[in-house]
């Protein structure tokens, strides 16, 4: 029996899991910054160095002072990683390349296809107003803080770090989770599939899901649908897990055993009923912040909740509220629903004329209609149609370059 009947909104739901995480940190640790992807710096980070550390030339050319004349001696060449050692002065120019410092008194630098070089002397065919010098800690200078805490670390910000002189970086340790696929239906090979079973493909998608998001996996496991398995299944993964997924077992079945497990394990019941299809029986718990977050069987839904409560929490716990990024867009075709008491979410792709064009979509068993999609568009409670044209919220999931 569920121990919450009402359904509650997703801002109410997140609201909650926001409340119970108040307190609630993990440990830090201090890390090269090369090996801090996908984790969150929880200090501002303070650049150690100038960007530029010198005033460079931003491409191959000649390096000239003040005078604007048609013709220059050439009395140095510098390559990218050198440095000038002869003074410019009236008539001369120093070739350099990209990335090289210019000497002191350089006011431009002139294109390379700009002149053209004769007996040791370039001609300039046309002068520009450009002065294609990067100056001296225009980009950063030192002591800027480059990245304000907290802050996901990803290949831009890793890289941003090394260049102003960062090498290590303190983050929170890797959020542990434990996945539990429960179900006697559910096998993890096709040598066991008997009549009436089919592949756990939850749990693999769930380990997945955790390592693209930096993290760590303390145990996956199948749990079979007997209500003091389930519990001990959960105790155990809570001993070295900061949040327990369960999948599956949430509903009002028979065999759903999720629910009183969860209270039988010691956790306290938020809430198990959710405004929001996919995903109604949706069930967040905790006790000592250690959380559980019983998802929905179907794969659809267990997609779209992790992004929606798993990741947030998991956020949450490292110090960094990360709700999903929604962007408003037009549908492409009229839509229309016969109920509208949750808010839903609908698999779509993103049309090359930026529209949302809705995937063929049987339900939320239709695990192979994400395949098709970009991401989901959003319908709120209580709105039933929605013509061409009109704009709705688009959260997308696939990653822009796939």
């Amino acid at each position: 029996m569920s121990a919450i009947e009402e359904m509650i909104s997703l801002t109410d739901a997140l609201e909650i899991i926001e409340h119970q995480l108040a307190l609630a940190a993990i440990p830090v640790q201090t890390v090269p910054v090369r090996q801090a992807l996908g984790r969150i710096a929880v200090e501002n980070q303070i650049a150690r160095l100038d960007l530029p550390p010198f005033d460079k030339s931003a491409m191959d050319g000649y390096a000239v002072g003040p005078d604007e004349l048609d013709e220059y001696n050439v009395i140095e060449i510098v390559p990218a990683g050198c440095v000038p050692h002869k003074d410019l002065s009236a008539g001369t120019a120093i070739k350099v390349m990209t990335g090289a410092p210019v000497p002191i008194g350089s006011e431009k630098v002139i294109m390379i296809e700009h002149t053209c070089l004769t007996n040791g002397k370039i001609h300039v065919l046309s002068h520009s107003k450009a002065t294609n010098i990067c100056r001296k800690a225009e980009d950063v200078r030192t002591s800027d803080t480059i990245l304000h805490a907290p802050a996901m670390l990803g290949p831009l910000e890793i890289a941003n770090l090394i260049a102003v002189g960062i090498t290590e970086v303190k983050v929170a340790m890797p959020v542990r989770i434990a996945i539990l696929a429960t179900g006697n239906e559910i096998v993890d090979s096709p040598d066991k599939l008997d009549a009436g079973k089919i592949m756990n493909s939850n749990s693999p998608m769930l380990e997945a899901l955790c390592r693209k998001y930096s993290l760590d996996i303390t145990e996956t496991a199948i749990v079979t649908d007997d209500r003091n398995t389930v519990a001990s299944a959960i105790r155990r993964a809570l001993n070295n897990a900061d949040i327990v997924v369960l999948s599956g077992g949430v509903s009002a079945g028979d065999f759903d055993f999720v629910i009183d497990a969860m209270k039988q394990a010691g956790l306290q019941i938020h809430f198990d009923r959710l405004a929001v299809k996919p995903g109604k029986p949706m069930t967040f718990a905790s006790a000592d912040n250690k959380l559980a977050f019983g998802l929905p069987g179907n794969p659809v839904a267990v997609f779209l909740m992790f992004h929606l409560f798993v990741l947030y929490a998991a956020g949450l716990l490292a110090g960094m509220k990360r709700k999903p990024r929604y962007v408003s867009l037009p549908l492409d075709d009229d839509f229309h629903r016969r109920r509208a008491d949750r808010m839903a979410f609908l698999p779509c792709r993103l049309t090359q004329n930026e529209m949302l064009k809705p995937v063929e979509y049987h339900g939320t068993a239709h695990l192979s209609a994400l395949l098709d999609a970009d991401g989901f568009f959003v319908i709120p409670k209580g709105v039933t149609n929605v013509a061409a044209g009109k704009k709705v919220s688009y959260l997308c999931i696939k990653d822009c370059f796939q």
